[in-house]
């Protein structure tokens, strides 16, 4: 049974971006909208439980946030601050909670995170910041980095757009190639954060795919033209779309070649091969539109076991020669295992460096399980394990250990 509680986390996952970006709007002042926020959600935490939920939470938030801040300038006094909450105190009540208006203060939010006066990290993790609500633990280990040092990027550039007094809008035609790939960047991280929470009890927060899918639909209908526009938006639809079959009913983590294709949500895969296909037609690929490309064989496949994997390792190879990360290298060495064995995708596997990465141990651990060592492999699983900072992930690993010891016995 839910309760109060239960909704002020519900609520605050769901709503927390568009409450700063509303704030932000009426405010100008990154900081005071995003304290107001916070300070909102916590008198919702003393008060639901003896009022109950209001009939719009959201816009609860948002009121009582706008009264906060109201509340601070008049407290603080200056001249700057009389002004600012003149504006507060005249702000016209629509806008508040009309879901177009949110909309355009999450697209001008984004922006004015990603201007090229910050530095490209300072960006994506203040836009994760201020947009997914993600904590900054949750974005130094979306980044695989120290939380001190996270919270030092978005202190900075919060600072910065201060000082700078940097527009709070979506840029004029000619400024958008230049702030483009930043945006992107951050739409598609709030979108991985949701679709694979990096921490927490569960898997998947719909919350944030919903946000990311939101703001993709509003960048393509900005940037109809742009492949790698459409190309992320594509590649969100046709992940989103195996989202009911990633889970079970009790929260368990499903691989996606185990997953019942029949669950899949049929409009957002034809939707996103569509876009594909417009990609293609285009001829002119970017790494947003190869992981389109290779989402899209995947949802071609009736089963797993029908997916054409030469095919996935060729676009991984494009990729490759694209963004030569990491990562990238990984995700092509698990197609690679498919076409070539686990043999050859394990070299590759070992000589790449992902410090702190759990995704690198697991990825080993199942290549070495497939080999039949079996003892390298529970090891591995231990080190991927106690690095996942997800409790759904954490069980498969532990799942996957328990089956390689069982064999072992």
């Amino acid at each position: 049974m839910s309760t109060p509680g239960d909704a002020v986390e519900r609520v605050f996952r769901e709503q927390y971006g568009r409450a700063v970006a509303v704030l932000v709007r009426l405010l100008g002042d990154i900081d005071l909208a995003e304290e107001a926020v916070q300070e909102a959600f916590v008198t919702a935490v003393d008060r639901w439980p003896a009022a109950g939920v209001p009939p719009s939470p959201a816009g609860w938030i948002i009121t009582t946030a706008r009264n906060k801040a109201i509340d601070r300038l008049r407290r603080e006094a200056t001249r700057d601050a009389r002004h600012a909450q003149s504006q507060l105190l005249h702000a016209p009540g629509r806008g508040l909670e009309e879901e177009d208006t949110v909309r355009d203060d999450q697209l001008r939010l984004v922006f004015t995170c990603c201007h090229p006066s910050l530095a490209p990290t300072a960006q994506v993790a203040l836009a994760l910041r201020l947009l997914g609500g993600l904590t900054t633990r949750e974005i130094a280990d979306a980044f695989l980095l120290p939380e001190a040092t996270v919270a030092q990027r978005i202190s900075r550039a919060k600072a910065k757009i201060r000082q700078a007094r940097i527009p709070y809008r979506v840029p004029a035609a000619a400024e958008l190639p230049e702030r483009l790939p930043a945006v992107l960047a951050v739409v598609y991280l709030v979108f991985n954060e949701g679709y694979a929470a990096s921490s927490g009890d569960t898997l998947v927060r719909p919350d944030l795919c919903a946000d990311a899918v939101r703001l993709g639909r509003l960048l393509a209908d900005l940037l109809p033209e742009q492949e790698e526009v459409v190309g992320l938006l594509a590649l969100m639809l046709l992940t989103q779309a195996r989202r009911p079959a990633r889970t079970t009913a009790d929260g368990r983590l499903v691989p996606l070649g185990e997953q019942d294709r029949g669950a899949w949500d049929a409009a957002l895969v034809q939707e996103g091969q569509s876009l594909v296909r417009w990609c293609l037609a285009r001829d002119r690929p970017g790494p947003y539109q190869l992981q389109a490309a290779i989402a899209a064989v995947h949802s071609a496949a009736r089963t797993g076991r029908d997916t054409d994997w030469a095919a996935i390792l060729g676009l991984y190879d494009r990729l490759l020669a694209l963004a030569p990360t990491p990562v990238v290298a990984l995700n092509r060495a698990v197609a690679l295992a498919e076409v070539a064995g686990p043999a050859a995708a394990l070299a590759v596997v070992d000589r790449l460096e992902l410090p702190g990465f759990h995704v690198l141990h697991a990825v080993r651990a199942d290549l070495l399980r497939r080999l039949g060592r079996r003892g390298e492999a529970a090891q591995e699983y231990e080190r991927a394990i106690a690095l996942a900072g997800n409790a759904a992930e954490r069980a498969f690993l532990q799942g996957r250990r328990a089956e390689v010891a069982a064999a072992d016995e």
